[in-house]
């Protein structure tokens, strides 16, 4: 509606304006002209009456005096002659009614022109022959008429002709009024137009700015305020874009860090609900949500967001959450000096923790490896020391155990320091293009004695498409002598151990196969750490050290290849090696 416009609503305030002001003057305009009418009128009587008494006061003749006196009488003015109040005398009738000499005498104000010697005037009310009341003016002017006897002469006028030029000054006024306001309303139309004309413009501008569109501009036409206004329009969208561009940017490069962070960051408002967070956090959270069937904080968490937002300084804690150790970081986020909210850095420790957990245990193993033949060393020496040997073939006893604990200490101390190099990178690999029959028999062939000791059946299995594969041939056979011995030491006698190879243009696949007494299934997915030993009851003289498989399943990741088990309790094991064609440059 034009009424809810600023169009509108300046017309509409410039009428009104207009419209009061106009009323207010034709009031007074009004009120002012009848004054004035009245009181010339008032003046016209007075002249008359004062023209009457001259006349009358310059002929010695009354009768001579009253005529030519009368001659001012006429249809809308009479004149009463009164020398006292048996006699008076009176014009002829008007067209609206006269004056009796009763009226005259009963009126205080009338009469005193007789009585006080003063001029004296009044408007009242006599009947017309319509039977009706007029308003009339009379005017009373004292002057001698009988024989110096102080009498009057009264002049009256009907204020109809007043009324009518009353009505005559008010129409015109009105007219004039009515002109004033329609000139005003096209006025008013006009300016409001050319006021608001502009403003729509920046309206439509503001709602394109609101869409984003931050380079519309607002034509300047007019240097006054509202092209001051326009320049101030078009220098706001120019910073917002500016602003809004710095803003996306920041925001970007914050979320492009908040990605790539390996820690979880989140950030909690003081409700408790959260509101930012990146791919580690959603994680952690998605790991709450499948452990506890909730999308809402854990315990832990909340209490330590209520406790850091309520002393407001930071707050750590340490979680568990499926198998996996997080540390939580909560540091309050401040809104000036008031508390916001909190945001939480979840820091994944797990690798840490295991590895301290590594290295303690390693600490541990390798001081409880070396503890048993240092023992036996100090033990066997002193009893060499205090010649506690009672003959030649003790002293020989004792100097062998001696001598293969030494052993045991110096493969310890080498596997040790292999498998530092290895997982130092500090390995090389000489690779040969290996004939594979050949070196497979040969290795073979170092088991036949052991395994015809332990009556265990030891054969290959071979297909071989491709007769030479490349590898470093040292390294290889490292592996495969640990498996074959692992296999032969832990197979029953009259068991199998098969080693089946198969090779192809691509890849290598060796499977050591045993039929022994297996691994626990619990056991499986640690029989690749060092010092880790399945059969914890076995003897000193079965076992090893711990560290062949860890050194294996490098020493095979180093060829870029993989080293898998199979196993199951009482029926045997399968250890699995893949190795890929790899190109060499070696003179053959």
């Amino acid at each position: 509606m034009i009424w809810r416009s600023v169009v509108g609503k300046v017309w509409l305030t410039i009428i009104l304006l207009v419209a009061f002001v106009l009323l207010i003057l034709t009031v007074l305009l009004l009120q002012f002209f009848h004054e004035y009418q009245v009181e010339e009128a008032q003046k016209d009587l007075t002249q008359s009456a004062a023209k009457v008494v001259r006349i009358l006061d310059s002929h010695e003749d009354l009768e001579i005096g009253r005529s030519i006196a009368f001659e001012v009488a006429d249809e809308t003015t009479g004149v009463i002659i009164v020398g006292n109040e048996e006699r008076y005398w009176m014009s002829d009738k008007t067209d609206f009614g006269s004056f009796s000499i009763e009226d005259i005498m009963k009126n205080n104000t009338l009469s005193a022109a007789m009585t006080t010697e003063r001029t004296v005037s009044e408007t009242t009310w006599i009947p017309n022959e319509q039977e009706d009341s007029e308003a009339v003016m009379i005017v009373g002017v004292p002057a001698t008429v009988l024989n110096g006897e102080q009498g009057a002469v009264y002049v009256y006028q009907s204020l109809n002709l007043i009324q009518r030029t009353t009505e005559e000054t008010t129409r015109i006024v009105l007219l004039s009024a009515g002109i004033a306001i329609i000139l005003t309303t096209v006025f008013a139309f006009f300016l409001s137009t050319r006021i608001t004309a502009p403003l729509r413009k920046m309206r439509e501008a503001a709602f394109q700015v609101a869409k984003g569109e931050f380079n519309t501009k607002v034509p300047i036409l007019t240097h006054d305020e509202i092209g001051e206004l326009a320049l101030a329009f078009n220098r706001m969208g120019r910073e917002l874009h500016f602003n809004l561009t710095a803003l996306n940017q920041e925001k970007e490069q914050l979320t492009s860090i908040l990605s790539s962070m390996v820690d979880g960051v989140m950030t909690i408002n003081r409700d408790g609900d959260i509101l930012v967070t990146n791919p580690p956090a959603k994680r952690f959270l998605q790991m709450l949500s499948e452990e506890k069937n909730q999308s809402e904080l854990p315990p832990a968490v909340s209490e330590l967001f209520a406790s850091a937002v309520q002393r407001e300084r930071n707050e750590t804690t340490e979680l568990t959450v499926q198998g996996r150790t997080w540390v939580i970081i909560m540091a309050p986020l401040y809104d000036g000096t008031y508390v916001r909210g909190a945001v939480a850095v979840l820091r994944d420790m797990t690798d840490e923790r295991k590895l301290d957990k590594l290295r303690t245990d390693f600490i541990a193993n390798v001081s409880h490896e070396l503890r048993t033949p240092i023992s036996l060393l100090q033990g066997y020496s002193e009893a060499i020391v205090d010649d506690v040997a009672a003959d030649e073939q003790e002293m020989r006893e004792i100097g062998k155990i001696i001598y293969e604990e030494s052993l045991r200490m110096g493969r310890l101390v080498n596997e040790l320091l292999d498998m530092a190099r290895i997982e130092a990178g500090y390995i090389e690999l000489s690779i040969q293009n290996i004939d594979l029959r050949v070196y497979l028999d040969r290795i073979l062939y170092k088991f036949l004695t052991l395994a015809s000791e332990k009556e265990v059946s030891l054969r290959t299995d071979l297909h071989l498409s491709v007769e030479r594969f490349p590898l470093d041939e040292d390294r290889m056979e490292q592996v495969l002598t640990n498996l074959l011995d692992n296999a032969i030491r832990h197979t029953e006698a009259g068991g199998d151990v098969t080693m089946s190879v198969q090779s192809t243009t691509n890849d290598l696949t060796l499977r050591i196969i045993d039929s022994g007494h297996g691994i626990p299934e619990d056991d499986l997915p640690f029989v690749f750490e060092r010092f880790y030993k399945a059969d914890k009851a076995r003897t000193r003289g079965k076992g090893g050290t711990g560290l062949g498989l860890a050194i294996s399943k490098n020493l095979v990741e180093a060829h870029g290849g993989s080293l898998s088990v199979h196993s199951v309790e009482h029926e045997g094991t399968i250890f699995t090696i893949v190795l890929p064609f790899r190109e060499f440059d070696t003179e053959q």
